[in-house]
């Protein structure tokens, strides 16, 4: 059989096994303020939120698939190295953090590994598209912070409604009420998260010649990379549950309930204009709205710092990383 096909094989694989870590490292941003409310166990929680995972295709179109795939490095220089550089870059920063308990970006750890095994390969920066890293790096701050306000608006919104409602009727309605939000919120990680892996196999299919444009995303991809990524959440991420869910602020149904729809219109408009943003950040801005609504102080912000110190190096530690297994990869073309 073909050397080369084999290589192109083996690297699809490395990128679905990648997209499965990214649901299993992100499970606790589907899941985590369910799970925590105790409107449903842990089991019931993953699967429900895997399903949504799996089915995100039904509902978003391949935008952010394409500005990985072309719009982050230039397509011309993708070759099975870089690709299989970038994968391990990210795989192994998304390793390190899920054991730590640390609820990074998978996506920026992605994205860093595509750069940073880009410039390894040119040696400069001469082959980064900027404007897509540009909107992407602008995701980190972006992204939290509109979930935070969305989420907090939410919360106000939500209080005065049931104003005069007993604290009993409120608790019960917003139980049932998450089981929506979760759905939503599963829709949008599966909608965003799932593409940037879509993209990258779809620049390394452009790269074999297997297709005539580095934006072409196949069925068969976009088939495969939503059932890892639903198979991974499936796995879950009980570390990352724990942090997400108690140890940045105490939720009731009705905060989880603002948090994981402030999250999830967030992730359908990035969705919706192809801007890679990480459901990790947005989720977490959209916690922090929820808990400071209440006041300050329901907020820990030690930890609450811990990741963000996370997000920030998280783009340079995987781009750094990359960068040597693109020169450890020397066997590849």
């Amino acid at each position: 059989m073909d050397p080369t096909f084999l290589i192109l094989v083996f690297l699809v694989v490395v990128a679905l096994a990648f997209d499965f870590l990214n649901g299993l490292h992100d499970a606790a941003n589907s899941i985590a303020t369910i799970v925590s409310t105790r409107v449903l166990s842990a089991r019931w929680a993953v699967i429900w939120a895997a399903f949504f995972n799996f089915i995100a295709f039904l509902f978003f179109g391949l935008h952010v698939a394409k500005m990985v795939g072309s719009g982050i490095v230039d397509p011309h220089i993708i070759s099975d190295r870089l690709i299989f550089a970038a994968l391990m870059g990210a795989i192994s920063w998304n390793l390190l953090t899920w054991w730590l308990g640390i609820p990074s970006s998978s996506s920026h750890a992605l994205i860093g590994g595509l750069v940073g095994a880009a410039i390894a390969k040119v040696g400069g920066l001469g082959a980064i598209q900027w404007a897509g890293l540009g909107k992407t790096a602008a995701g980190i701050v972006v992204s939290p912070t509109v979930g935070f306000v969305l989420a907090l608006v939410l919360v106000l919104i939500v209080s005065w409604t049931f104003l005069k409602s007993s604290p009993f009727f409120a608790d019960r309605v917003f139980r049932k009420l998450q089981f929506v939000s979760a759905a939503l919120y599963s829709l949008g990680h599966g909608g965003n998260d799932a593409q940037k892996t879509m993209g990258i196999i779809a620049a390394l299919l452009f790269a074999h010649g297997a297709t005539d444009q580095p934006g072409h995303i196949p069925f068969w991809v976009v088939i495969a990379c939503q059932a890892a990524m639903g198979f991974g959440t499936l796995f879950g991420g009980w570390r990352i549950v724990h942090t997400m869910g108690s140890k940045i602020t105490r939720l009731t149904p009705m905060q989880g309930f603002c948090a994981e729809t402030g999250g999830a219109i967030t992730l359908f408009l990035a969705t919706h204009i192809g801007v890679p943003v990480s459901t990790t950040h947005t989720i977490t801005g959209a916690i922090v709205g929820v808990g400071a609504s209440r006041r300050v102080s329901a907020v820990r912000w030690g930890v609450a710092k811990n990741i963000v110190v996370a997000w920030v190096i998280t783009l340079p530690a995987a781009a750094l990383t990359a960068a040597v297994f693109y020169y450890l990869g020397f066997w590849m073309r």
